[in-house]
């Protein structure tokens, strides 16, 4: 049984779309098309169903589909341990939605140049989740913010950016001291579900400030976007660049503010530690005034 088929299998049940998961695969629709149909011959049954331009797992794809993943990972495992101490497989990395456009391109650049070998998995998502994903080893690191906590003995962390929260307005209002802005424009707010959005928390009632608060986001590139239009005034960290395009807007860095440290986790232990190590040494050169905290 070809490992290409099953994989091919799990990213169409993951998709939901013959044409996505081609996609993502890098081959034709009626490759992957094929692909199915010799893996369904190969196990007497069929694995998913269409209707329309969506495809579903049937009830003996649902029961394979696990142990597919399990296979497809200890194939991608086996290339690593049998490259030994040379950085190769895939990286499971996760990344959150600042990290993904401010801070990975830079690092799998660098990466690539060093070690071609090595290739990407990247999911985007929640601090919180992702952290739980790489001590779980569902993923091999992520570049997220700074637990909250001590993170346990299984992991390591990197801070690569300092992030001080700043006071975002609109350019056409008029300048005024923090605390005045704060108390007098409607306030959008950082998400206190997120880490970052504890620390904007820990900031207002650190400092008795009260807010005319009207709505409250998880998405930093959208709070920015809202106050550009005029909507309110917002304390966000002021993350890696890009921030959107076109915004016109005024940073005033929060006096006795706290910091929002971005960084990587990772795990140190697992079949791809080679490939691991490589990534953290990529990132301590793009971001090299970063701290590693062991666990």
């Amino acid at each position: 049984m070809d490992i290409r088929f099953l994989e091919s299998f799990v990213i169409v049940a993951e998709c939901g779309s013959i044409a996505e998961a081609a996609r993502r695969l890098n081959v034709t629709p009626a490759t992957l098309a094929q692909r199915l149909r010799v893996l369904e011959g190969d196990l007497g049954h069929s694995l998913v169903s269409r209707a329309g331009r969506t495809v579903r797992a049937t009830g003996a794809g649902l029961a394979v589909l696990p142990h597919a993943r399990q296979l497809v990972e200890a194939a991608r495992d086996l290339r690593a341990i049998a490259a030994s101490d040379v950085p190769a497989g895939q990286l499971r990395l996760g990344a959150t939605a600042t990290a993904l456009t401010g801070l990975l391109p830079q690092i799998v650049t660098t990466l690539n140049a060093r070690h071609p070998s090595i290739d990407y998995f990247v999911r985007p998502g929640a601090s919180v989740d992702l952290y739980h994903q790489v001590i779980g080893g569902e993923l091999d690191a992520a570049l997220i913010v700074q637990p909250p906590f001590a993170i346990p003995k299984s992991a390591s962390w990197l801070t690569l950016r300092d992030e001080p929260l700043v006071l975002i307005a609109p350019e056409g209002f008029a300048e005024e001291e923090p605390r005045a802005m704060i108390a007098r424009h409607p306030f959008i707010r950082y998400d206190r579900n997120q880490w970052g959005g504890q620390l904007v928390d820990a900031y207002l009632r650190g400092n008795g400030l009260r807010v005319r608060e009207w709505l409250e986001l998880d998405a930093l590139d959208a709070i920015a976007t809202l106050v550009h239009r005029g909507l309110g005034v917002a304390i966000v960290p002021d993350w890696a660049p890009p921030w959107p395009a076109g915004l016109a807007l005024r940073k005033t860095v929060l006096p006795g503010g706290a910091t929002r440290r971005t960084g990587v986790l990772w795990s140190r232990t697992g079949a791809r530690i080679a490939a691991v190590r490589a990534m953290i040494d990529a990132c301590a050169a793009c971001y090299p005034t970063g701290k590693t905290v062991p666990g």
